[in-house]
């Protein structure tokens, strides 16, 4: 039975709060208002204001996002200049290569006509030499002319011929 008659007292309370409304909000209104007010002197005491903060923190970060925007804005430009320098300098050796190439075709070319000019001056003389060998034969097979030798002079005579000059 002290089960049941607490469990009386139960609705009795929450019905007694109830009955009793004008209570029951001037107690809530009164904690509000304690609350206002302490958060009020703590504002006040601190000087934190939360508003203030987020106000500066959300400025710092646009500023923040502005400084990394103009520093990608400057990163971004210097790419650019060094991407356009980088195109300029492979143009310059590109056109360096192709003035190499055609230098190389025309030493090759160069080289190929001077090969066949020493084709052709080997060839020449082979020529002549089998002409002087094929000569110098058939003079060994014709009889052989004997030449004179001048007669000696006797050597008064190369002593007198001296002495006049």
């Amino acid at each position: 039975m002290i089960d049941l008659a607490s469990a009386d007292t139960r609705p009795n309370a929450l019905a007694r709060l109830g009955a009793q409304p004008i209570a029951l909000t001037a107690f809530a209104l009164l904690l509000l208002i304690a609350g206002v007010t302490s958060i009020a002197i703590w504002r006040a005491y601190t000087g934190a204001n939360p508003e203030a903060d987020r106000v500066v923190s959300s400025r710092q970060l646009q500023a923040r996002t502005a400084q990394a925007s103009e520093q990608l804005v400057e990163k971004t430009k210097g790419l650019e200049a060094t991407q356009q320098e980088s195109i300029d300098q492979l143009q310059v050796v590109q056109d360096q290569l192709q003035t190499v190439r055609r230098l190389l075709a025309f030493q090759q070319a160069d080289t190929k006509r001077l090969s066949e000019q020493v084709l052709t001056l080997t060839e020449s003389i082979d020529g002549l030499r089998q002409s002087f060998a094929s000569t110098r034969a058939t003079e060994a097979e014709t009889p052989t002319v004997t030449r004179r030798k001048p007669a000696r002079r006797s050597a008064n005579a190369r002593h007198h011929s001296k002495s006049r000059s």
